[in-house]
């Protein structure tokens, strides 16, 4: 604030400063009015939002950090890496397929990154290049860079941080599963490929419509070969797929269900065998007897992340482009597999 300073008084009495004296004597005469009412309190401190963050390391891949993390969240919490699909961005995905909302409900944090059009010009993540996928560089470690920031600022849990995307985010998220399995506990695919697929495929294109065409051991062994040495343990898997989806063919769940069960030692007979709002639901038991890999087969939907608009239950997400009302939230199903509610 600047300071405005006010020149001394001319203290020769004058015929102004006879009428000012006047008029300050007549004013005091006047009747004392009640004082105004006392001003709104500072208004609090704006609700959890959505907020980048810059500086999170070396971000070779020259992605956007975003994350959210709700009012009052105590230490020692999940923190859940939360991947958009092609032409969106973090926030709009973030909150279209409810997982703002659930962090909120049951008290987690989110990291949402963002693609730039400079690396891709359709706000893909580069999950089909090998400078992007491997461990050590390009996207998959500007995005565990973020991971390992959100755990640092927010305290979290690092036994209890998990990753899933849309489409190409589903991509990536197989990229973080298989390149850094150290960190997730669990990943879930919404409408995406397995690890290695476009390499296996021969293009990109080919492997979104057609599938790798490879055995369980040959998917397996890609995994394996992004972590060299790792023995485990690996991370559980769900995968949610629409069954009419014309973008990413239904083969690439099959698939990935054959790279995950070979990862973990599991076979392909299904332990678990039902419906889970109207849509067929299987479920793969690892050696342990735990899932090892789940899935969902949307009877009928096509290409984009299942959500049920709606409050309460099982309800989350909002319906939009490529954010499907289905009756099914793709976010709650994972978070209670997650135990994300506990």
């Amino acid at each position: 604030m600047t300071e405005t300073r006010v020149p001394p008084r001319d203290r020769r009495r004058s015929p102004v400063r006879a009428l000012a004296a006047a008029l300050l004597a007549a004013l005091a005469a006047l009747p004392v009015l009640p004082a105004p009412a006392a001003a709104a309190a500072t208004p609090p401190a704006p609700a959890a939002a959505v907020r980048e963050v810059t500086g999170f390391g070396t971000n070779p891949g020259q992605l956007r950090m975003f994350r959210y993390v709700p009012d009052g969240l105590p230490a020692g919490r999940p923190v859940v890496v939360a991947l958009h699909g092609c032409t969106q961005n973090a926030a709009g995905y973030g909150t279209g397929s409810g997982w703002t909302e659930l962090a909120d409900r049951w008290g987690f944090s989110l990291v949402l990154p963002q693609q730039q059009t400079a690396n891709n010009v359709s706000a893909c993540f580069n999950w089909f290049q090998p400078a992007d996928t491997a461990r050590g560089g390009g996207e998959a470690a500007s995005v565990a860079q973020m991971a390992d920031r959100q755990l640092a600022d927010a305290a979290g849990d690092p036994r209890r941080v998990y990753v899933t995307g849309l489409s190409a985010g589903g991509g990536m998220t197989s990229v973080m599963m298989a390149a850094y399995p150290e960190r997730f506990a669990a990943g879930g695919v919404v409408a995406g490929l397995p690890y290695g697929c476009a390499q296996a495929a021969g293009s990109p294109w080919v492997c979104m419509s057609l599938g790798g065409g490879l055995g369980p051991r040959q998917w397996g062994d890609r995994v394996r070969a992004a972590r060299p040495g790792y023995g485990g343990p690996w991370p559980a898997l769900t995968v949610l797929h629409g069954t009419a989806d014309r973008t990413v063919a239904p083969v690439n769940m099959t698939d990935l269900v054959a790279q995950w069960t070979d990862v973990h030692g599991a076979d392909r007979t299904p332990d678990v065998t039902d419906t889970v709002a109207g849509y067929p639901h299987r479920a793969y038991h690892g050696p342990g007897g735990t899932p090892a890999v789940e899935t969902y087969a949307l009877t009928g939907m096509g290409h984009g992340q299942p959500v049920a608009p709606g409050t309460g239950g099982e309800r989350c997400g909002t319906a939009g482009p490529h954010l499907l009302d289905v009756g099914l939230c793709a976010a709650h199903r994972l978070g209670r597999a997650w135990g994300l509610d506990r």
